[in-house]
């Protein structure tokens, strides 16, 4: 509700539509359970609030006129210098590597207690939720959510006209093809029937698959609070291993939240370790391949999508059968406490939450596990024939 009064509050700023994503929103739209509990919200600020019978509240007030001179005046300077650099399009790899370096600085405000974040680093004791330990636990996905929607989708295949999807489908292909407007051939498109996937599959054959800036440089930053002792660790470490620890941190499936990853692999840079991040949206075997062919110390998981427990299996799988078991995994995001020993028993090394907010904390912890690894590397009988 608090969200939602952030963007009702003001009748000439208030949004004109709005969505809550759900769990499970990686794997298709909002059930009609999280369309409700949307819709009821909006209804409760309508009908049991008289927000909507004043004009804006914020009219007038001295506060928020300084606020919004103070952001105006911040966001023309960002503006300007977009335009200096050529504009939005030329200048998006600058506008991530912005936001990547924002969200960093208020994780270290967080951190060292200067940003209050009630239930992370202050008033943290909570009772259990029934949302979590009730029968409608929604923080991992159930299994037979994909096969339900497999079955959905293939149901609507079968009950369009194949021949109507195949000209909509050849029409946006040629529009694309000839740099004409899309969108009328879209459109038409979705009236055939077509699905979201193939109107994006025949795109990438026209267009190419494209992948947006990731935000992180190579250059460590200027920080040095709370890193001495870190980077004196993997300097100690690196030189066991005879080189610089190398730390893959992967996003597999349609999980597209990326701060938390982007924030794991900022703070690795900053300390000493060579970074593997290539974004979001990575299948498992790509994932695999790359760390085998970087020759990665350590994989780094990020699933937010509750799909844990499926992607963990089939990662474990492949790195056994490409010859990568002896690789540590760790694995963060939105994971239940029941789903933990299932994954410990996998081979995961360690498990964190949101609630695990210090990220130098995680950072000893890579670094020992990848000493611990080779440690026992060390320690395994070399074999006659080898």
């Amino acid at each position: 509700m608090l969200e939602l009064l952030a963007v009702t509050l003001s009748k000439n700023a208030r949004a004109r539509a709005v969505q809550l994503p759900a769990w499970n929103e990686a794997l298709g739209l909002p059930r009609p359970w999280d369309q409700q509990w949307s819709l009821r919200m909006q209804q409760i600020l309508a009908y049991e609030t008289d927000l909507l019978e004043f004009d804006d509240l914020f009219d007038g007030n001295p506060e928020i006129e300084k606020k919004v001179e103070e952001i105006k005046t911040k966001a023309l300077a960002e503006l300007k210098q977009i335009l200096t650099m050529g504009g939005a399009i030329k200048s998006i790899e600058h506008m991530k590597r912005r936001l990547v370096e924002s969200n960093a600085e208020r994780i270290g405000k967080i951190e060292s207690g200067e940003t209050t974040l009630v239930g992370v680093n202050k008033f943290v004791e909570s009772e259990p939720s029934p949302l979590v330990d009730g029968e409608e636990v929604f923080l991992t996905t159930k299994e037979t959510a994909e096969e339900f929607q497999i079955a959905s989708l293939n149901e609507w295949k079968n009950s369009r006209n194949s021949r109507a999807v195949s000209k909509a489908l050849k029409d946006l292909a040629n529009a694309a093809r000839l740099g004409e407007n899309i969108m009328p051939v879209s459109i038409k498109a979705a009236q055939a029937g077509v699905t979201t996937g193939e109107w994006a599959q025949t795109l990438r054959e026209i267009y190419g698959n494209y992948r947006g800036p990731l935000g992180i440089t190579s250059t460590p930053s200027n920080r040095t609070e709370g890193l001495v002792e870190l980077r004196s660790e993997v300097d100690r470490v690196s030189g066991e291993l005879g080189t610089r620890i190398k730390v893959l941190i992967g996003k597999p499936g349609l999980d597209g939240h990326s701060n938390g990853a982007e924030q794991i692999a900022v703070r690795a840079r900053d300390i000493g370790m060579k970074i593997v991040y290539t974004g979001i949206r990575y299948t498992v075997d790509e994932i695999v391949d790359t760390a085998l062919e970087k020759e990665v110390h350590l994989i780094g998981l990020s699933i937010l999508s509750g799909s844990h427990l499926s992607l963990v299996i089939e990662l474990v799988e492949k790195l056994k059968e490409k010859g990568g078991k002896n690789i540590p995994v760790i694995l963060g995001g939105i994971i239940p406490e029941e789903d933990r020993e299932d994954l410990l028993k996998l081979g995961i090394s360690a498990i964190y939450t949101p609630k695990d907010y210090e990220i130098n904390s995680i950072m000893q912890d890579i670094i020992d596990i990848v000493f611990e690894k080779e440690n026992k590397r060390r320690l395994l009988p070399v074999s006659p024939n080898t």
